[in-house]
C-alpha cells in the first residue's frame, strides 16, 4: 500500500509529469492533495495501470482529492528550454493552479527547482511509493493521452492515437516519410538512427 504523506501534520502536494521522453506534443505535469488519511488501494504509478484502470482512477482522484490541477508545457517551449527544465516548469504550473497551496512538495524523480519558498522533496520512483504522487502521474498521462488522441485526428499518419508521440519505429517511419510537424519537437532526435544524413 502506498504511503499517504511524508509529512503527516502538513498539507502536502504530489507533482509528477508524462511525455517527457516523447517525440511530439506537450510535457504535462499534475499536482494533487489529498485528506491526511486518505487510501485508496486502487491508486497507483500510473505505467503500471491499464488505460481503463487509468480512466476510473482519473475520476475518483477528481472527485475525492482536496485540490488537483494539471497544466501543459507545448513542444516550442520545451526546445527553447529543454525538457527538464519544461517537465519542471510544467510541475509548478500545476502547484500554481491548485485551489489549495501546500505546505510542503513531494515531486517524483530527482530535479527541482525551488517553488514559492515551499519545501520540497524529491523521491525517485515516488509514483510506486506515495499517494499524491502516483495520483498525479495518473492525471497527467490521462490528460495527455486525451491530447495526443485529440491531435490523431489533425495527423493520423503519425498514429498518435496509439503512440501518443513516444518514439515507435512507425512514429519515426511516419516522420520520415511526411516530414515533422508544428507538434514536434525539434530538438529531439526524430529520425530513425539508422538514417544518416550526408552533409
Amino acid at each position: 500500500m502506498l504511503k499517504t504523506h511524508l509529512h503527516s501534520p502538513l498539507i502536502e502536494a504530489g507533482t509528477d509529469e508524462a511525455g517527457r521522453g516523447c517525440l511530439a506534443g506537450p510535457v504535462v505535469a499534475a499536482a494533487v492533495i489529498f485528506p491526511n488519511l486518505y487510501q485508496n488501494v486502487n491508486i497507483n504509478d500510473s505505467k503500471k495501470l491499464g488505460n481503463n484502470t487509468r480512466l476510473f482512477m482519473k475520476t475518483r482522484i477528481e472527485k475525492e482529492a482536496l485540490a488537483y490541477a494539471v497544466a501543459f508545457v507545448g513542444p516550442q517551449e520545451i526546445d527553447q528550454i529543454n525538457i527538464l527544465n519544461a517537465s519542471i516548469k510544467a510541475m509548478q504550473l500545476s502547484l500554481s493552479e491548485l485551489s489549495l497551496k501546500p505546505e510542503h512538495i513531494l515531486v517524483d524523480g530527482n530535479r527541482f527547482k525551488p517553488y514559492e519558498n515551499i519545501p520540497h522533496t524529491c523521491i525517485i520512483k515516488g509514483d510506486s511509493l506515495y499517494l499524491c504522487i502516483a495520483a498525479a502521474s495518473i492525471l497527467a498521462k490521462t490528460y495527455r493521452d486525451a491530447y495526443m488522441e485529440q491531435l490523431h485526428e489533425k495527423y493520423p499518419m503519425y498514429n498518435w492515437k496509439k503512440n501518443k508521440g513516444y518514439p515507435t519505429a512507425e512514429h519515426r517511419e511516419a516522420i520520415l516519410k511526411y516530414g515533422i510537424t508544428e507538434y514536434h519537437r525539434k530538438s529531439f532526435n526524430l529520425f530513425p538512427k539508422q538514417l544518416s544524413l550526408d552533409l
